[in-house]
């Protein structure tokens, strides 16, 4: 079996990250932990955003890297997550505020089978 990647991107998301790439560069994701930002993905300048032993590499989405922190990854390592948009404008730092919208996660639990083939993390710092 191949192995199961823990982080998604709906076709909408990917278009948008396309657009924001050719603004901004490189880019790289970090699951806001749900205090003034919510708990939406934010989008940030590859290396805006400091990355540290506290922080859990889960995957890369359109060659964007992402990641959590620890903390949050032990609620969250028995879900697969898909990074999708929505209308409206979180409030936060993110990227794609400007454009109207914000990105949003939906989330499933790993099937058994999946669990035993899931993508390895790393811890931010590695």
């Amino acid at each position: 079996m191949k192995v199961v990647k823990r982080v998604l991107v709906t076709p909408e998301a990917e278009e948008v990250i396309g657009k924001l790439k050719e603004t901004h560069g490189e880019l790289m994701f970090h699951q806001s932990g749900g205090c003034c930002d919510g708990s939406s993905p934010m989008c940030f300048p590859k290396g805006d955003f400091m990355i540290n032993e506290n922080d859990v590499w889960l995957g890369n989405i359109c060659d964007c890297d992402f990641y959590m922190s620890k903390d949050q990854f032990e609620y969250w390592k028995h879900t697969q997550l898909t990074v999708g948009i929505v209308k409206g404008r979180g409030a936060s730092f993110s990227l794609e505020i400007p454009m109207g919208i914000r990105f949003i996660i939906h989330s499933k639990l790993f099937t058994e089978e999946e669990r035993h083939n899931l993508e390895p993390i790393h811890l931010g710092e590695e």
